[in-house]
């Protein structure tokens, strides 16, 4: 009788005002939602946890949603119920997401069917959540701004997180020579199995002069950059003529000095995969999916945790020793 009558609610992490990892809260009576004409229900098995997403919660950033909310965009599950104007998708389908209406983090969520996919058999559901941000951002990041090219060279500069090994995947699987940067030993291993052709410890002090040697004084012609506010002004040493730094990642300022890119006349450009238009998406959409195809796209999962940890999963984010693979919540 007490399951008749919570049959409607489910448990859910909600946000009643910004601020640290403590304005997480999870309730268990939140109602569970209804998906309108072009959108679909997921019965939520994992959903990703992404750096974007403590920046949203401490309200330190430019898209701020309406309180109270449920945070989270990458889930994986199955279709608990599809909109009348759905024709894509069924009850029982297997899929991922790269965008939720009504957060991720609970266990159903509402996405518009446009924002989910097909979750091939070949992964599970912890692989699935560790798909949306991370591999689209890569993709978007990698070939859409920065037009790398099969034969160029790429350093991924913290590589053994979601995003960074993404990169490392797509860029391999593109025929680019691919480096990477981790924060340990460990790091450095799972990034050679994951794409990149040569490792290097971010945390030694030489690092900077091995990458050069590595690459001959010639550069690399693309980084990817996940901690700018440390990194920057290093990778504009680090560049070809003609190389472009794309800044995925940032947590404060930095100073550089413009000369260094003057005398490569190399670029540094913002990456936002909030601001790809619906064509890029697409675009993003079939590359991810072709990837899954042909067996290259494998996520790699790291930190699982229970709804119940939500806010240990937030302060592991921001303050581990060094990412293995994406975090997620089951």
């Amino acid at each position: 009788i007490a399951m008749a009558g919570t049959r409607n609610a489910m448990r859910a992490v909600r946000v009643f005002e910004f601020g640290g990892p403590e304005v997480l809260k999870l309730q268990s009576n939140v109602s569970i939602p209804v998906p309108n004409e072009n959108q679909v229900l997921i019965k939520v098995h994992a959903c990703g946890v992404n750096p974007v997403e403590t920046y949203i919660r401490s309200g330190n950033y430019a898209r701020k949603p309406a309180l109270p909310y449920t945070p989270g965009s990458d889930v994986a599950g199955v279709i608990e119920g599809v909109g009348e104007q759905v024709t894509a998708f069924k009850k029982g389908d297997r899929v991922f997401s790269i965008g939720t209406v009504s957060g991720g983090y609970a266990e159903y969520a509402l996405a518009a069917a446009n924002r989910v996919f097909p979750l091939s058999d070949k992964l599970d559901f912890r692989q699935g959540a560790a798909i949306g941000i991370p591999y689209f951002t890569a993709y978007r990041a990698l070939i859409q701004k920065g037009r790398a090219k099969a034969e160029e060279s790429v350093l991924v500069h913290g590589a053994s997180g979601g995003v960074g090994i993404a990169t490392c995947q797509i860029a391999r699987a593109s025929g680019l020579k691919v480096l990477g940067t981790a924060g340990t030993v460990e790091g450095m291993n799972v990034v050679l199995r994951n794409g990149a052709h040569q490792a290097f410890n971010h945390r030694e002090a030489n690092y900077v002069d091995k990458i050069k040697e590595y690459t001959g004084m010639e550069g690399v012609d693309v980084v990817i950059e996940m901690l700018s506010n440390i990194n920057l002004a290093t990778d504009l040493q680090l560049l070809s003529y003609g190389g472009r730094v794309m800044v995925v990642g940032c947590r404060g300022s930095i100073e550089i000095n413009p000369r260094d890119t003057m005398s490569k006349e190399s670029t540094i450009t913002g990456v936002s995969l909030f601001l790809a238009t619906e064509e890029e998406m697409q675009d993003c959409a079939r590359a991810v999916l072709d990837g899954i195809e042909a067996g290259w796209l494998k996520p790699l999962v790291g930190s699982e945790y229970p709804l119940e940890k939500v806010v240990q999963a937030h302060e592991d984010i921001m303050h581990s020793s060094g990412a293995r693979g994406k975090m997620v919540l089951l």
